[in-house]
């Protein structure tokens, strides 16, 4: 059983695993802290980019000779076999660790069954503590593992009675600025922003994740956009040095399968209607995030323009006050992946 100092170890590994999300996909996030003996913490580290060390090497660095004999915390059981780079279960054995406490087992067909050749070369070893906070962090790309596509966020803003829009098409924005700036966080956090056609055609948008926190690092999102209508040459979202990418289809499963292929994990589909419906409809959508602002249009645009062939049930995640706004994030009751919580 993993004791109080590791427990907290582990809080504070998942915290540094959540630093990596805007720039490790296509891989998971990972943190790892390494105690002494005596529980003092004389390392710690976390995964920044695919291709480059993993955690616990970074904190097998930073720890130095002190490793020898040492627990290494890690928020996921360490890999047993050489990808990009070299797996992380040897780099452990050689530094000398006698103990390893993870969170998450690996899911990786080829990167499974660290524990058990830790085990195997003598060590001491705990799994799954703090499993659930640790499956929170990478909860999109265990899904999108299990699902063998992109985890499809659908973000929607609208007001009390479910309007996106005035009925002239005015009114860009509905909510207010802390829940725009919190959508930002949500873009920032993806590896692809998803609109259609009508939406590049009413709002020109620029579709890369802007006014985030500044000890938040992250790559700009591909920006995508979907269906037949050409995207002007001098649309916004073709702006700056972020990705773009057309996609000529209404058929947001072949989409993603394209995206999954170029190693995209998440996206986050900003509408319009049309895009949300077809997501809906095709069942791929992983979780919802719905701003709703104090306010009633009684007429103009709504969130879901098609009738679904079953309603979306969901169940409720999260519910925050932003400013006079709320917040509302919701999965899929009919989660068939597993991926808890």
């Amino acid at each position: 059983m993993a004791t109080p100092v590791e427990i907290e170890a582990m809080e504070y590994a998942l915290h540094l695993a959540a630093r990596g999300l805007g720039t490790v996909s296509p891989n998971l996030a990972v943190g790892c802290v390494i105690l002494a003996p005596d529980g003092q913490r004389v390392g710690e580290g976390w995964h920044q980019r695919a291709g480059q060390d993993h955690a616990e090497v970074i904190a097998l660095k930073a720890a130095g000779d002190k490793a020898q004999g040492a627990t290494a915390v890690v928020t996921l059981e360490p890999c047993s076999h050489t990808g990009r780079t070299g797996p992380c279960t040897q780099a452990l054995i050689d530094a000398g660790i006698a103990r390893v406490v993870f969170a998450t087992p690996d899911p990786g067909v080829a990167s499974r069954g660290g524990a058990d050749v830790l085990r195997e070369a003598g060590l001491a070893v705990e799994g799954e503590v703090l499993l659930d906070q640790a499956v929170r962090i990478n909860r999109g790309w265990l899904t999108a593992e299990v699902n063998g596509r992109p985890h499809v966020t659908v973000k929607i803003a609208s007001s009390l009675d479910g309007r996106v829009s005035a009925p002239d098409g005015s009114m860009q924005w509905i909510t207010n600025p802390t829940s725009r700036a919190d959508g930002h966080r949500r873009r920032a956090l993806v590896d692809a922003v998803m609109v259609g056609t009508g939406t590049i055609a009413t709002d020109d948008p620029t579709l890369t994740a802007r006014d985030v926190d500044d000890d938040l690092v992250f790559d700009q999102p591909l920006r995508v956009v979907v269906g037949h209508t050409p995207v002007p040459q001098q649309a916004k979202v073709r702006s700056g040095d972020a990705g773009f990418e057309q996609f000529t289809t209404h058929d947001v499963v072949a989409v993603l399968k394209q995206l999954w292929d170029r190693d995209v994990r998440s996206v986050l589909i900003e509408g319009g209607p049309t895009v949300i419906s077809a997501a809906i409809a095709a069942q791929v959508v992983d979780e919802v995030v719905m701003y709703l602002a104090p306010t009633v249009l009684g007429a103009g645009l709504a969130s879901i323009n098609t009738v679904l062939g079953e309603p979306l049930e969901l169940s409720i995640d999260e519910v925050e006050t932003l400013g006079d706004d709320i917040v509302i994030v919701g999965r899929p009751i009919k989660d068939l992946t597993g991926v808890t919580p």
